[in-house]
């Protein structure tokens, strides 16, 4: 809606400026017909009128302006018909014939009766009326002062946040004076200050019953602008400004008086340590009086105790004598029942001794026994088997010549071969030059399938 409003102002401005255009217009060209025609009469060379002179005379368009003009006011008529109340804001519609109408028009689009409704926009967003406790160059507002009971001026720096009530725009646009914040609130929060400051002195003021002269401030200054349709938020007393005799005055009395609660809270700070060593004193009385019966109290008990514990310490040490006589004869007899045992004991080794190296003795003899029983079965075994194999001595006893001894098994009828001259010369050289025909004898007679040959481990000769 904004937009169109908007163009249509755009619009009835130009139809305003082309209405106007046209008029122009015409009466320019209508001048510059009349120039040329009164200069074409008084031409004496007769010369002939010019095309503009011969063109016949236009009126002015007066009705074609008449009619944009009565178009472009009728936009502008429409234009004003529209009213836009922004964020933040009310309006109250004004009558030129009846006044101020009754209820409240919040941010938006709004008609109204052209040329004789208008609009009177309010702020209704919270607003600030701050004031100063003394002059300053630097900030600008209202200076408060009032006065105390004494007498004194005193600056107040007060804010108070406030907003008008949209529901009443329309009562407080009859009633009250604009600007609603100058000419209502400031009268009436600087008024109520100063009603309220004689019944408290300076020194209240300033320290004890600041809080409660806001308070009472607040509640007054928002009753009586709460008839007026202004809501009252929050009323602050930011800052006091004292006389300066005052002020002088005041610190050295307050420093009089910190000094003398200084002084008396050491006063009571010693009155305190006083009583604390008393009390320090009393309580070690009476730990030493409780500790002195408690020690008296300990040493009859351990009286009681050492009488009652000698009641029964004599029979005692009596059964201990009597226990150390018996655990002396039961070691006195227990040492020859030792000595027997261990004599006994040493008759029972020998004893046992004498049938070992009996049983050792039977059971050696039994060993050589069987050992010679062994050996003449294996002598008897081995006559057996010689007589069989007599050939089983050579072997016998090549294998017993020397580790350096190889066994070889040659044909028996191998008559060029070289080992049998050499087993027979050894075998002559062992056994006699009478038994060399008979050992030949023998060993041709050997079996037809292999020989015993014993030949010495030498290297060969080229």
């Amino acid at each position: 809606m904004l937009a169109l409003k908007w163009l249509l102002m755009i619009l009835g401005a130009g139809l305003f400026g082309s209405a106007g255009a046209l008029v122009a217009y015409d009466i320019f060209l209508a001048e510059q017909l009349r120039r040329l025609l009164s200069r074409d009469k008084t031409d004496e060379s007769g010369a002939e009128v010019g095309a503009l002179a011969r063109r016949p005379f236009r009126p002015v368009r007066w009705q074609l302006a008449l009619q944009l003009t009565a178009v472009g006011a009728l936009t502008l008529l429409i234009t004003e018909s529209f009213v836009v109340i922004p964020d933040g804001a009310a309006g109250v519609r004004v009558s030129e014939i009846w006044g101020a109408r009754p209820g409240t028009l919040y941010p938006g689009v709004h008609l109204v009766t052209p040329l004789v409704d208008s609009m009177a926009i309010y702020d209704t967003r919270e607003q600030v009326y701050s004031t100063l406790a003394a002059e300053d160059p630097k900030r600008k507002g209202d200076v408060l002062t009032v006065q105390a009971r004494e007498g004194l001026n005193i600056g107040l720096a007060v804010s108070v946040r406030y907003r008008l009530d949209p529901k009443r725009l329309d009562s407080i646009h009859r009633n009250l004076p604009q600007p609603v914040g100058a000419q209502v609130v400031a009268p009436v929060i600087s008024t109520i200050y100063r009603q309220l400051a004689p019944n408290y002195v300076t020194r209240e003021i300033f320290a004890t019953k600041r809080e409660e002269l806001r308070t009472k401030a607040g509640e007054a200054i928002a009753a009586r602008l709460a008839s007026d349709g202004i809501v009252v938020r929050e009323v602050l007393l930011r800052d006091l400004q004292l006389p300066a005799e005052y002020a002088k005055g005041l610190e050295g009395l307050l420093l009089k008086e910190q000094e003398n609660e200084r002084l008396g809270t050491e006063q009571e700070i010693k009155q305190k340590e006083v009583r604390l060593a008393e009390l320090e004193a009393d309580a070690q009385k009476a730990r030493d009086v409780k500790q002195a019966e408690a020690q008296a109290q300990v040493r009859v008990l351990q009286a009681k105790a050492e009488a009652d514990a000698m009641q029964y310490t004599l029979p005692l040490k009596q059964k201990q004598i009597e226990q150390t006589k018996l655990e002396a004869q039961a070691r006195k007899e227990s040492t020859l029942e030792n000595a027997e045992a261990a004599a006994q004991a040493k008759i029972i080794d020998s004893k046992a001794e004498v049938e070992r190296q009996k049983n050792l003795a039977d059971a050696e003899a039994n060993r050589i026994r069987v050992t010679a029983a062994a050996d003449a079965e294996r002598m008897k075994f081995e006559a057996s088997v010689l007589k069989s194999n007599p050939m089983l001595i050579q072997k016998i006893i090549a294998e017993r010549l020397s580790d350096k001894l190889q066994i070889m098994m040659v044909p028996i009828d191998g008559k060029n071969f070289f080992a049998n001259d050499v087993m027979r010369s050894a075998f002559s050289g062992m056994t006699g030059g009478n038994d060399s025909g008979s050992s030949d004898d023998h060993s041709d007679d050997a079996s037809p399938t292999a020989t015993a040959t014993a030949q010495r481990k030498q290297p060969r000769r080229p």
